[in-house]
């Protein structure tokens, strides 16, 4: 059970960072997962739902509602999909890209007041680590 402490400490370090970064999104009238999804869409072109899930890691099921609110917000639309009608393509509207422009550098310079704590060597190596760490865990979980 040596891996305790380190487990310990990824879900504190997780903790602490959710109680620095979601205050400061709530600031911008804005919930964590709505300004996941507008940070993704900005500066990108439309994508689809499976796209947008997989880079935010929402799951499908709550990011339907998520852009359901978005939507009413004004600050997305969904497109038809012309490579499969199966399909809708999701992107920001002018509206959504101005708050993306206004909200995301801010927030990044609010989240980089601790990340400056670090070195970039401690970056670098912290970064690594976890990687490996995730990319064990995900072998295990598919066979």
């Amino acid at each position: 059970m040596e891996f305790l402490p380190l487990l310990r400490e990824i879900v504190k370090s997780y903790q602490a960072f959710d109680n620095y970064s979601a205050p400061h999104i709530k600031s911008m009238d804005l919930t964590p997962p709505q300004f996941d999804v507008i940070a993704t869409l900005g500066n990108q072109p439309p994508m689809t739902c499976k796209s947008l899930g997989d880079k935010t890691l929402i799951t499908k099921g709550t990011l339907t509602g998520i852009l359901d609110r978005l939507e009413i917000k004004g600050m997305i639309e969904r497109k038809a999909n012309e490579e499969d009608a199966r399909s809708q393509k999701i992107a920001l509207t002018t509206a959504g890209q101005a708050i993306f422009e206004h909200t995301f550098p801010t927030h990044m310079q609010h989240l980089e007041k601790a990340f400056k704590q670090l070195s970039p060597q401690q970056m670098v190596d912290l970064t690594s680590a976890l990687k490996q760490l995730r990319e064990s865990i995900e072998k295990l979980a598919t066979h």
